[in-house]
């Protein structure tokens, strides 16, 4: 029998936390326009993941709505901005809804929303027998721990489970012309060379947990230029402007940085040219994986399942009794899953991620040996 989820011509997909989170649900919605390719798919995410929605082909409109049970920042969030989107869920008569959680999180706040806008069909994991709240639901039996599948691939699942096949499980992230423009203007008006090769480096992240001391990240950087000769751009927001200036500090030139008065598009289109990027665990990791751009991460013992989906990686970290601890602050005071990890294991990362460009000097199999790091403050 047809499944009734392919006839929906009206879809709301739900995925409230972050940027990133929505990056890696990308394969999971393409796969809802694969099976329904003319369907209107609206996302209902927060205002960070909402930032995505214009560089993903697939998603035809937002919501943005800060949910009362996710960790979020700004004004406290009152029960009437709880009953005006239930007013304008319903006002635009979705045929159905799929609400897209990690493991930790619960849908079910969000299927009772959808409930209550009268949204017929309602797909979610859940831990519990949700009976009413929806009709569609995977038992989620997800074990938090080591070995545990991606991110993505739970999403594939989740709409595998109602009829929607990927056609393409790389996830999606788009940027027009003018953001290549501007990037490049701002690169030259920052002192960047165009016709020199260079690695992007992020030393931000939301979470103090999921965060490489920025001096390292300095030396690391230096390592890789003395061994490739490529320019070092740094990249974060306003408020990671005094991160880029630590790791610069440690650095013979301080490369160039692009830190904050830029957009998500122009980021992507930096990112995009890079020969790697050298970062922390955050949202710029998941857009650089849609992008193709090799990817050399600090990856906290935070959580297992986010890492770098199918494009060329290394996940860097230390192995620690206090892994997948979910703390943005780490519990242990001691933050080893980073802190054990020396710059020249970054560096020689990052190297083997470089490739040569034709009629560029630039190989791994010629780079000259990285001195060992000393004086490392903790």
């Amino acid at each position: 029998m047809r499944s009734p989820w392919l006839d929906a011509g009206n879809v709301l997909v739900v995925r409230l936390d972050n940027l990133g989170d929505v990056v890696m649900t990308t394969p999971a919605i393409a796969a809802i326009r694969h099976g329904s390719p003319h369907a209107r798919i609206t996302l209902l995410a927060s205002r960070s993941g909402a930032a995505a929605v214009k560089h993903i082909p697939v998603i035809d409109d937002v919501i943005v709505y800060d949910a009362p049970w996710v960790k979020g920042v700004g004004d406290p969030r009152d029960a009437e901005a709880d009953r005006r989107l239930v007013e304008e869920l319903a006002q635009r008569r979705f045929d159905a809804a799929v609400i897209f959680t990690v493991c930790t999180q619960s849908a079910l706040p969000a299927a009772l929303l959808c409930r209550l806008a009268g949204i017929p069909l309602r797909l979610a994991h859940c831990r519990e027998n949700p009976y009413d709240l929806l009709t569609d639901w995977v038992p989620d039996t997800e074990v938090f721990a080591t070995g545990m599948r991606h991110e993505v691939t739970r999403q594939l699942d989740l709409v595998r489970s109602v009829g929607f096949h990927a056609g393409d499980e790389r996830m999606q992230f788009r940027y027009p012309a003018a953001d290549v423009l501007a990037m490049r203007r701002k690169f030259v008006e920052a002192g960047g060379d165009l016709l020199r090769p260079y690695v992007v480096v992020h030393p931000g992240a939301t979470a103090a947990s999921r965060r490489y001391p920025a001096e390292r990240f300095g030396i690391a950087a230096q390592a890789i230029v003395e061994a490739t000769g490529c320019q070092v751009v740094f990249a974060g927001g306003p408020d990671e402007v005094p991160l880029i200036a630590e790791a610069q500090s440690r650095m013979g030139e301080p490369g160039v940085s692009l830190a904050g008065g830029r957009t998500l598009g122009e980021l992507a289109a930096l990112i995009a040219g890079a020969q790697v990027i050298v970062c922390n665990n955050s949202g710029p990791v998941h857009i650089a994986a849609a992008l193709g751009t090799p990817v050399a991460v600090l990856y906290a013992l935070t959580n297992p399942q986010h890492t770098p989906w199918k494009v060329p990686a290394r996940v860097l970290n230390h192995d620690v009794p206090c892994r997948n601890c979910l703390k943005s602050v780490c519990p242990e005071q001691h933050h080893d899953c980073l802190e054990r990890v020396l710059p020249d294991a970054v560096a020689h990362a990052a190297l083997d991620l470089i490739r040569p460009l034709p009629g560029v000097p630039l190989s791994m199999h010629t780079h000259r040996p990285i001195a060992p790091s000393i004086a490392l403050s903790r």
